[in-house]
């Protein structure tokens, strides 16, 4: 049999699973696919609409049909828009750069109203200028009160849905802070911020947070308030408080008074049936040392259910044991009903960032397909102690490479991949899940993965899963912490800032600028204003005392130190020998990536048998292809969605492009060029007849000018 018959047999077999879901749908009755009216489009997260007005046929005629901006970008391209935003009767809600909150007519991109979080009557809610990252809104009525919740930094501000106005009676006058009712002393002014949206259940409003990675990080407990007042109804603590389940696994009894992380910055799922709420959590902070947090660390990596109405433990799976390479789940879960070997199971799916999906029975957390404990390096560092196995699912298959090795070391030019070459040869290990170390290790997929919070769209009728790989190795290798005749500002810069800046101050790209000479650019009043506040990725330290800012702004400015301040040392982070040198990923010397492509890709997962059906490259770079290498993808942020016309849409690439891909194929059928790179997950909806497409214009990563503009697309007439 020929190669060319194998590839129509498998074709022929894909059309034929589609029609026959035609007959058999699986899609869950109690929910409307045909709105855009949460985060991730529905409650259960399935990025999927039932519109089919735009198809496979005339998604050719698809044409620009208004843009929006509050004109509020950073200017030296550091601002995003990460924002999925969700459209109520008529009324598109979204989150600009500066964290404005806004409202439109989605049919025509007119706003109604605009809410600055920075002006006169919200409370305070933030300075003007800064930027923080904001991935959506949520939306509650009652048919009567109609609300938008949503973040800005560490508020969560009650905005009235029809007129933008603050709602004085829910909160503090309008607001509630993440940073308050922690459930333990977690120092003056913790870093505890909103990104991902929250999530109703009836009349709660159930969030996570966003807190350092740092040992001394604040709690990340899931809490739910009361819709109305601002109240808080009940709290579930990540890392278990005496006489919780999962406290028993913890060698350390005293863990829950002291460590933080743990949480879930990357949004839930409801199963408003079951009144249950699905959380993926992240790693326990520090990222990369856990002899301060030895055991499994539950319920870090993990998926945990709760009852939505108490926060009740109901079950829990988790996906690393002991985390050591900042594997946080990285979006929230798809609620899917899959049927496998003839049994029908109402499931949920979870991409990670190494390219896995768990696929696991919803009502009791039971894996659908077999998942191996497989044994791994416990070779760590000293004081260290890996844990020995290691989840694997069995199936479904991986979206993304597993292994980084010689032979796939890439470069355009032959003295390109000598250099790189030589680089790769001085990473000792290779293998996932090797241990953090002095003579370094890839992570591969990179510490943004394989899979990250764009999430994945989910067809209900098929079952079949689409999401975005980014495949970049990163390197990670550990030193020791300077002690002996380090300065305060030095071993503060060393516990903070050094793993996104590096040691040296040199930065790893545009991600993590360079801080090198930052006083010829920046006075130290601003420097100090940046620390305080937190800009885009970077968190805020202004949990920090006065004193130990002034000594960490004298250190990167090579101004002489004061005195080293009262009451910097005998914390936690003393506890922490080592330190990484920094977020490096594996480029060459023009900026692409050192492996052989493609370096992002659109992936499809029938979760019905397990199997990937296809793989197809996400942007490219023009220069490359008019040299004749084929597409390679680029990396990028941001998700896709699927819709019944036939149609996966998805932005993401750094090439500033939104594209329209076959579901059933993988072929690229439209695309459309975008005023900045569209690094967030796209919506769906229809207003007065028409389908329309939006995506967010944002930019302002890796390396792609910032952007401020909503860009929608309907059919052209």
């Amino acid at each position: 049999m020929t190669i060319l018959s194998k590839k129509y047999i498998r074709l022929a077999e894909q059309l034929l699973l589609f029609i026959l879901s035609a007959f058999c749908s699986c899609k869950n009755d109690a929910v409307d696919y045909t709105k855009w009216e949460n985060y991730a489009g529905t409650k259960d997260g399935m990025r999927y609409s039932a519109l089919d007005q735009i198809d496979t046929v005339n998604v050719t005629r698809l044409q620009e049909v208004w843009r929006f901006s509050t004109y509020d970008k950073d200017t030296m391209d550091k601002s995003q828009i990460q924002c999925n935003p969700i459209v109520v009767n008529g009324i598109l809600y979204g989150v600009s750069p500066a964290s404005k909150l806004f409202a439109l007519d989605a049919a025509t991109g007119r706003p109604r109203w605009i809410f600055d979080p920075a002006g006169k009557d919200s409370g305070g809610g933030q300075k003007p200028g800064s930027f923080n990252i904001s991935r959506g809104v949520t939306w509650w009525t009652d048919g009567g009160d109609s609300r938008i919740f949503y973040n800005a930094g560490k508020k969560i501000f009650a905005v009235a849905a029809g007129t933008g106005a603050l709602i004085k009676s829910f909160g503090h006058n309008g607001w509630i802070d993440l940073s308050e009712q922690l459930g333990r002393d977690a120092g003056a002014n913790p870093y505890v911020v909103g990104t991902t949206p929250g999530i109703i259940y009836k009349n709660l409003l159930i969030v996570g947070s966003r807190v350092a990675e740092t040992a001394d990080a604040a709690p990340g407990d899931i809490r739910a308030y009361d819709v109305r007042t601002g109240g808080l109804r009940w709290s579930f603590h990540t890392i278990p408080h005496p006489g919780e389940k999962g406290y028993e696994t913890w060698p350390d009894t005293s863990a829950w008074k002291k460590l933080g992380g743990a949480n879930c910055w990357a949004g839930m799922s409801v199963d408003e049936q079951r009144g249950i709420v699905y959380v993926p959590t992240g790693s326990v902070a520090g990222d990369f040392y856990g002899g301060i947090r030895k055991g499994t660390n539950l319920f870090a990596n993990s998926i945990v259910a709760l009852d939505a109405a108490t926060g009740n433990y109901l079950w829990h799976y988790q996906t690393v044991h002991h985390d050591l390479w900042d594997r946080d789940l990285p979006a929230n879960p798809n609620l899917v009903t899959v049927t496998v070997n003839g049994k029908k199971t109402e499931a949920l799916a979870q991409i990670t960032k190494q390219g896995y999906i768990f696929l696991l029975d919803r009502t009791n957390g039971k894996p659908v397909f077999e998942i191996k404990e497989m044994p791994v390096s416990t070779n760590g560092l000293p004081g260290e102690e890996p844990w020995p196995t290691q989840p694997v699912p069995v199936l479904p298959e991986p979206f993304a490479r597993q292994q980084f090795a010689a032979a796939d070391v890439f470069s355009i030019d032959t003295a390109g991949k000598a250099e790189l070459m030589e680089r790769f040869n001085k990473i000792k290990y290779h293998q996932l899940f090797d241990p953090p170390s002095k003579e370094g290790g890839w992570i591969f997929p990179g510490f943004d993965g394989g899979g990250e919070w764009g999430g994945a769209a989910a067809d209900p009728q098929s079952s079949i899963l689409y999401v975005f790989s980014s495949e970049l190795p990163w390197s990670l290798t550990m030193v020791d912490v300077p002690r002996r005749n380090a300065s305060a500002g030095q071993r503060l810069y060393n516990q903070y800032c050094a793993s996104c800046h590096q040691p040296d101050l040199r930065g790893a790209g545009t991600s993590f600028p360079s801080l090198v000479n930052i006083a010829d650019r920046l006075a130290p009043a601003a420097i100090k204003g940046v620390i305080q506040q937190g800009r885009n990725r970077m968190p805020s330290f202004a949990g920090l005392a006065p004193e130990a800012i002034n000594s960490l702004v004298a250190y990167i400015t090579h101004q002489q130190e004061k005195e080293r301040p009262a009451g910097d040392s005998g914390t936690i982070l003393d506890q922490v020998p080592y330190m990484m040198t920094g977020y490096n990923r594996f480029l060459d010397k023009n900026g692409y990536p050192g492996i052989r492509p493609p370096w992002g890709t659109l992936n499809a997962v029938n979760l019905n048998t397990g199997k990937l059906l296809w793989k197809v490259p996400v942007g490219e770079y023009p220069e490359l292809t008019r040299k004749g290498i084929p597409v390679t993808g680029t990396e990028g942020y941001g998700g896709p969605i699927v819709t019944k016309g036939g149609l996966v849409f998805i932005a993401a690439s750094r090439d500033k492009k939104i594209r329209a891909f076959d579901k059933y194929t993988g072929k690229q059928l439209w695309s459309a060029d975008l005023p900045a790179a569209g690094f967030a997950t796209p919506a769906s909806y229809m207003v007065r007849g028409v389908q329309y497409i939006v995506i967010a214009c944002g930019g302002g990563k890796i390396g792609s000018a910032s952007g401020d503009e909503y860009v929608a697309f309907a059919l052209k007439k």
